[in-house]
């Protein structure tokens, strides 16, 4: 059975997931269709990228995933399919998959060019379900689209490092549901930079000099109950991506908008690691 993600900034109140939904099943018989989002910001590329970096390893080789987000075909936004590490993606050419293709090397993409057959303005709809549908028969890429060796890049998904190898400045790419901040500074950059060094993590007007593996690590358990301090402890953490993340401990429990509220962050602001000098 064909299993087929769809990622998208579509919502829930509109027809435009349902439809889709029901133009797969008019095209599949025996297809599983799985949501892995629909609530993307609308047009936010990094939000999408982040999630379905971090969603698509879970599905088993040869799924499907569906990335409709800034879908219009125009002369700029083209259409593409790409088969990476043993799964397939169509979406727009305008960036999303960079931040696959910057671990993985993907194995073959292609430019759709199937578009003269359909006259509608909702790709994802039309074009991308063809497209989908072809690939879960067994059809090949090159019968979609023609080969290409390069897609567009998303700015601001990797971190730098500066003053020799001193500092990584890096950006927020993504708030969560509990408004906790994940950064581009990902545990393999910054052991490779940091060498074990002490550090500081500066983030407008917060600092953090520990990086912990769990939330709960905020809480001292030792202490009593009563003199816990639990909500509200302010904790850096490596997430279940091994991006660096900027938290609060039940953040839903103290504050609206959670770390990102009370640190003043926002989606592209700086966060700067800096490192102690050698010696």
């Amino acid at each position: 059975m064909a299993i087929i993600t769809l990622t998208t900034d579509f919502g829930q109140k509109d027809h435009f997931v349902g439809a889709v939904k029901g133009a797969i099943f008019s095209e599949i018989e025996n297809v599983n269709i799985v949501d892995i989002s629909h609530y993307i910001s609308p047009f936010h590329l990094h939000e999408a990228a982040y999630i379905i970096k971090n969603a698509y390893k879970s599905f088993p080789k040869g799924s499907i995933h569906v990335i409709g987000v800034d879908s219009e075909l125009n002369p700029e936004n083209k259409h593409i399919a790409v088969y990476l590490d043993g799964h397939y993606f169509i979406c727009a050419d305008n960036g999303i998959v960079s931040m696959l293709t910057s671990e993985v090397r993907p194995e073959k993409i292609v430019e759709i060019n199937i578009h003269d057959r359909f006259t509608s303005n909702f790709p994802v709809l039309d074009v991308f379900v063809k497209v989908a549908g072809h690939i879960a028969r067994g059809g090949t890429l090159e019968v979609i689209g023609k080969p290409i060796t390069e897609t567009k890049e998303l700015t601001g998904i990797r971190p730098v490092t500066s003053n020799q190898s001193s500092q990584i400045i890096g950006n927020v790419i993504y708030i969560d549901n509990y408004g906790n901040v994940i950064t581009n500074i990902d545990r393999k950059l910054f052991e490779e930079v940091g060498k074990g060094r002490d550090f500081i993590i500066q983030a407008r007007t917060v600092k953090f000099d520990k990086i912990h593996r769990n939330y709960s690590d905020a809480i001292n358990f030792d202490a009593p109950p009563e003199k816990r301090e639990e909500d509200g402890k302010r904790i850096a953490l490596w997430n279940s991506s091994n991006c660096l993340e900027l938290a609060i401990y039940k953040s839903n429990l103290t504050t609206v908008g959670g770390a990102s509220s009370l640190f003043g962050l926002d989606f592209r602001d700086t966060i700067t690691v800096i490192f102690t000098p050698k010696l």
